[in-house]
């Protein structure tokens, strides 16, 4: 069980997760939502379209202009607490590295820390439990935040070797996955430890974060080692660069790879799912959990009558 604010999810609830950037150069919208009018639409769609969580962040994940600790709540705190009064039933969640942001966001009403930098500030988890609020254990391979990785290896065979880090076969791996289930899990028992709600815990293999092409597909490829440790697995895939450079394709033609992607990792077992386009991923969703056997068809007509 999943207990995130006011809401409950089941072991085999997909639970879709609404970006809502509150930034003026993120890289899928380049700030459409950087304003508040047009931020409160997006969040009016997405709930509509069927997101139970809604991700607000204040500072693009990438390289950029410096963004404070002071001007990230500014960006974050009056919007979370906007969006707390329309929608009280919503799970707020905050995508943000820093102590203090999380500090002021939970204040404010948000129910969810989401760290996508591994732990990097470790009074983070600190700020959760004294809260009650849940929080997100992401893999980032040790990466600072807002930097790109070069060259990055995980013991093994060199991933960006040709060839190499491409198949299933021990001899072939990167290791990878063993540094991505060690850390992840450490820093979940850690967050126990500290009195966050164990039923608010999720775990991320932090896909792009502080790993090559290679280590992102062989993440997913191996995403039900992840999902056998018990926790809930949360994954954010949405338009990223390792399925536009899986393609070859620009970021905004990236729909098609990210659902494929998607598609396996609710097959492997993936609950919360950070996205972009919610009616789409809503769909795929569905359509998984009817094929497994955990949703029944809207409707069931065909050879009845």
């Amino acid at each position: 069980m999943l207990r995130l604010g006011t809401r409950e999810f089941g072991e085999n609830e997909p639970v879709v997760m609404a970006i809502v950037n509150r930034t003026p150069d993120s890289f899928y919208d380049q700030g459409a939502t950087f304003r508040d009018e047009p931020a409160l639409d997006r969040v009016e769609q997405a709930v509509s379209e069927g997101a139970a969580i809604i991700d607000i962040g204040g500072v693009k994940a990438g390289p950029g202009d410096e963004v404070t600790a002071e001007e990230e709540v500014r960006r974050t705190v009056g919007f979370v607490a906007a969006v707390r009064r329309r929608w009280p039933d919503v799970v707020i969640s905050v995508d943000t590295w820093r102590h203090e942001v999380g500090e002021a966001v939970c204040a404010a009403g948000a129910d969810l820390l989401n760290d996508a930098w591994g732990g990097v500030d470790p009074l983070l988890a600190e700020v959760a439990a004294r809260h009650g609020a849940g929080l997100v254990c992401t893999h980032a391979g040790g990466a600072e935040p807002r930097t790109r990785p070069h060259r990055v290896t995980y013991g093994g065979h060199d991933a960006h070797a040709p060839g190499k880090g491409s198949g299933t076969a021990p001899g072939n791996r990167s290791g990878v996955v063993e540094d991505i289930l060690r850390v992840t899990l450490e820093l979940a028992e850690r967050a126990v430890a500290l009195g966050v709600r164990r039923d608010g815990i999720m775990i991320d293999p932090g896909h792009d974060f502080g790993k090559s092409t290679r280590h992102s597909l062989e993440a997913t490829r191996e995403l039900g080692r992840m999902t056998e440790t018990g926790w809930p697995v949360l994954v954010s895939l949405s338009n990223k660069d390792f399925v536009g450079e899986t393609l070859d394709k620009p970021v905004k033609e990236r729909l098609t790879g990210t659902l494929a992607t998607t598609a396996v990792s609710a097959w492997l077992g993936a609950q919360v799912y950070r996205v972009h386009e919610v009616a789409e991923t809503k769909q795929v969703l569905d359509m998984v959990a009817s094929i497994a056997g955990h949703r029944p068809p809207a409707v069931a007509r065909r050879g009845l009558a």
